[in-house]
């Protein structure tokens, strides 16, 4: 293997030394263009590269931002990621991304191995199985800006980035309760993650107000795999009181509940009238389209990018906010209309 050079090397064969090379590389401005153009052309022919990581050290800066979100195969969370990436890559920052695979082991690996590489700052949506939050104290006690995003936690000047949940949840319910559902079971996410139990706690608001405290029990949790539908079929085909409403917190999974509720033999929305929640592509997709609640991920991206990078140039200090909140949008579709 043919050896690595170095800036020592450099050095010795332009005849300056090691610091001028440094410099040259990094663009100093104490160091004069001419000089800067023998470093760069000498660099180029003996192919040496630049390590970023090692030349920011002394600035303790890598240029570099770390995310952890819990799957990579999400449509929402692909559209968070490109916003994030936008804007910290026109900034000049460089983005490592992690998942969770919903795991709170594997959080706290990434954060770990986030932490030792020493990013700038962490942008995170927690895992569905998180329950213990220490190894995010990293990161707040030696002053790395930490950002939660759509899965949050409420931590000391940590902000976090959502929209209003429980209005949505509100907003979805009453949509099927004005559509004349009268038994609406909801399927949720874990309760223990904020963003579902927001929903959840709208969904039950909506039920109160409309006098319809019957069926507020009408719930089920599920991990929102393929193979979980099963269970919600089952349900809906044994409850005592005729399903009439399906209000479930994501879009894939309502999509695989209407393709298991017709082979059934279930008209969707003649007797079952169903809402999901974030309009993902996957909506319109499906026949009849499916009703949602538009969750405007590549805002959130952008937000989030655009806090932590204001924070890291100085111009806000995020330790400072608390909360911020971005509009989300009621979608009406075939899958939840009142038939005529």
């Amino acid at each position: 293997m043919a050896k690595k050079t170095t800036i020592y090397d450099l050095a010795k064969k332009l005849g300056v030394s090691p610091a001028t090379v440094s410099r040259s590389l990094n663009e100093h401005p104490s160091i004069s263009i001419k000089t800067k153009e023998r470093v760069l052309k000498a660099a180029k022919e003996t192919g040496y590269r630049i390590n970023k990581f090692a030349s920011n050290l002394s600035l303790q800066k890598s240029n570099t931002i770390g995310v952890i979100v819990p799957r990579l195969n999400s449509d929402f969370m692909s559209t968070v990621l490109s916003g994030i990436e936008k804007m910290v890559n026109e900034a000049g920052y460089n983005l490592i991304i992690s998942q969770s695979l919903e795991l709170e082991a594997k959080e706290k690996i990434n954060a770990k191995t986030l932490f030792e590489s020493g990013v700038d700052a962490l942008l995170v949506s927690l895992a569905n199985e998180t329950e213990d939050y220490d190894h995010f104290t990293t990161f707040t006690e030696r002053k790395i800006p930490l950002l939660f995003f759509d899965r949050v936690f409420d931590m000391p000047n940590c902000p976090t980035i959502i929209i209003d949940n429980q209005l949505a949840g509100l907003e979805a319910t009453e949509h099927l309760i004005n559509q004349g559902c009268q038994n609406i079971l909801h399927v949720s996410g874990n309760l223990k993650r904020s963003v579902y139990n927001l929903r959840y706690k709208g969904y039950r608001r909506a039920l109160e107000k409309h006098g319809l405290k019957g069926c507020e029990n009408l719930v089920q949790i599920s991990n929102f795999k393929p193979e979980s539908v099963q269970s919600v079929i089952q349900y809906i085909s044994t409850s005592s009181a005729p399903i009439d409403g399906l209000f479930v917190s994501n879009d894939s999974f309502a999509v695989y509940c209407i393709k298991a509720l017709t082979k059934k033999g279930y008209r969707i929305p003649e007797d079952i009238k169903v809402i999901g929640f974030n309009n993902d592509p996957v909506s319109e997709v499906i026949n009849p389209e499916l009703s949602t609640i538009e969750y405007p991920g590549y805002k959130m991206g952008v937000l989030a990018g655009q806090s932590i990078l204001g924070h890291l140039g100085g111009s806000i200090d995020i330790e400072s906010a608390d909360q911020i909140i971005i509009k989300h949008k009621l979608i009406i579709r075939e899958s939840s209309q009142k038939c005529n």
